[in-house]
């Protein structure tokens, strides 16, 4: 049983990671087909179908695999088939309510977000809601059986049908010269074929599966209907709002920038700022897919930790992970602000918004550190604290953009994000702490940061004294390349000299314990 955890664990893992670097990197070939101001109707719009496809569904896989899995070790199968009916229920009511209500509002959304140009958008992208509810149900049914291969293989799929359809999508729609409204409510084509696609995939397993739910033998009424729902909801909502992390932060600023922006007497131009304030989320994403991959399987093995009471072996995990977290994040970061010029001009074609890009970059240390923090706090039974924390981080973002953005362009809020993710790195680490003791900062920390920070010097100080406004991208796209394989290699070799990282530590590796054996 073991075994097939820790099985379905590295199988979810890997596919979680490939869904979120395809999630993440699509952006830059969008930008490159459609333009900017494509890309910054896609970023006000997608935040806010994001809150609510997270809201309706996030919670739902782990409520139900978390029920269907105490109801499995009982071998209650009526119970089992209760929760599945009710599962599906409430999945429609989310996905229909949803999508009525975005509809409904609209106009009034639209108005918010940039203007009428992101209306198209915003109600073709929540169509999504009609089909994503949906399918998490059944996610998180096989999920209930220690089964994460379906899970796995539904998250790529949808992932490669969506990305897919977006760039064909924006090819064919400019290739035809549509207007920017009309391609970038086109391209949202994409995110219901996904959807689709993966929905399709998983009822087909389901009906095929041994695992499939017995039918209900007695009267399925009202009252069981409110019963597993209450018990779903009890579940799954924490968790929602421990989810909703970036997402939400995400849409405030759509929200709160494109304001600050009509203030400013940005009127006009403002799906086009917003578009260049896109580059830096997807670099962002990027940056950060480590560490939201981290944090599903963590999850579960801090709560079983926590279940044993075995607080060693929970702070052992929870400095193991932060330690993984510092290791790549801290270079990630750095490599981003000291190659910040030649990504942009090779990535999205030309030098704009790169200071605003500089600071979005260095903000991903923190941005990867509270993902990590939030997840933590889900698995060692803290969710709502977790919730607290974003709640006051949504209400700082919004207020430092209302402040920062007017003052100073969109920079300003890059200084919001990098500010905020602080401070929630900050408050969900105390939190933590007062349930498991662990040392939040290590000696070796320093290390990691010095030789990231050295790393950043080395490769971007270069940048600097290049007339990189008369480089065309492929070599702007050749220096980044080399700089980045350079960059990786002084970075492990300063972390040696250092001692940031150990021989010992090196030899057991996975892929070097691999070498030594077969070189033996």
């Amino acid at each position: 049983m073991n075994n097939k955890f820790v099985k379905s664990t590295l199988i979810l893992s890997v596919a979680t990671l490939a869904s979120k670097v395809l999630g993440s990197i699509f952006r830059i070939p969008l930008q490159n087909i459609a333009g900017d101001e494509v890309l910054g109707i896609f970023s006000l719009v997608y935040p806010v179908y994001m809150v609510g496809l997270i809201l309706s569904v996030a919670g739902i896989p782990i409520a139900i695999s978390k029920l269907i899995s105490e109801a499995s070790v009982k071998q209650d199968q009526e119970k089992i088939s209760k929760i599945y009916k009710t599962a599906v229920i409430l999945s429609l009511l989310f996905g229909i309510t949803g999508f009525i209500l975005i509809y409904g509002f609209s106009v009034e959304i639209s108005e918010v977000l940039g203007g009428p140009s992101t209306r198209y958008a915003l109600i073709i992208v929540s169509a999504t809601l009609l089909v994503a509810p949906y399918m998490a149900v059944y996610r998180g049914y096989f999920q209930g059986f220690e089964d994460m291969k379906p899970t796995a293989v539904s998250q790529v799929l949808e992932q490669l049908i969506r990305v897919t359809f977006i760039l064909v999508l924006a090819y064919v729609l400019v290739e035809k010269n549509y207007s920017d409204e009309i391609v970038s409510g086109g391209i949202m084509v994409g995110s219901i074929l996904g959807a689709l696609a993966s929905a399709v995939y998983l009822q087909l397993l389901y009906f095929r599966s041994p695992l499939k739910a017995k039918p209900i033998s007695g009267k399925y009424g009202v009252k069981d209907f409110r019963q597993n729902a209450k018990t779903i909801l009890s579940i799954s909502i924490p968790i929602s709002i421990g989810a909703i992390t970036m997402a939400l932060l995400n849409f405030v600023d759509s929200v709160t920038i494109p304001y600050s922006l009509k203030i400013a007497g940005f009127g006009e131009n403002i799906n086009y700022m917003y578009g260049i304030y896109g580059r830096g989320l997807s670099l962002v994403q990027i940056a950060t897919v480590f560490s939201s991959s981290i944090v599903l399987p963590l999850i579960p093995l801090l709560t079983k930790t926590l279940a044993e009471n075995n607080i060693l072996k929970g702070r052992a995990i929870v400095e193991k992970t932060h330690r993984m977290t510092h290791i790549v994040s801290w270079p990630a970061a750095m490599g981003l602000l000291g190659l910040t010029l030649p990504l942009n001009l090779a990535l999205f074609t030309d030098l704009e918004g790169s200071s605003m890009l500089a600071v979005i970059g260095f903000s991903s240390v923190f941005t990867s550190l509270s993902i990590l923090g939030t997840g933590i706090l889900q698995g060692i039974n803290k969710a709502k604290h977790g919730a607290y924390v974003i709640v006051g981080g949504v209400i700082l973002k919004a207020a430092a953009n209302l402040l920062l953005v007017g003052q100073f362009g969109l920079i300003g809020a890059a200084y919001s994000t990098l500010a905020v993710y602080i401070l929630i790195f900050i408050f969900n680490s105390v939190i933590i702490w007062r349930v498991i003791p662990f040392t939040i900062w290590k000696p070796n920390f320093n290390s990691i940061v010095l030789s990231s920070l050295l790393m950043g010097v080395i490769i971007g100080l270069p940048t600097l004294y290049f007339d990189l406004e008369n480089w065309d991208r492929f070599a702007a796209l050749i220096y980044s390349m080399v700089s980045i394989a350079a960059g990786a290699l002084v970075y492990f070799l300063l972390l040696l000299i250092t001692k940031g990282i150990d021989k010992q530590e090196l030899a057991s590796l996975p892929l070097l314990k691999k070498f030594k054996v077969k070189k033996g």
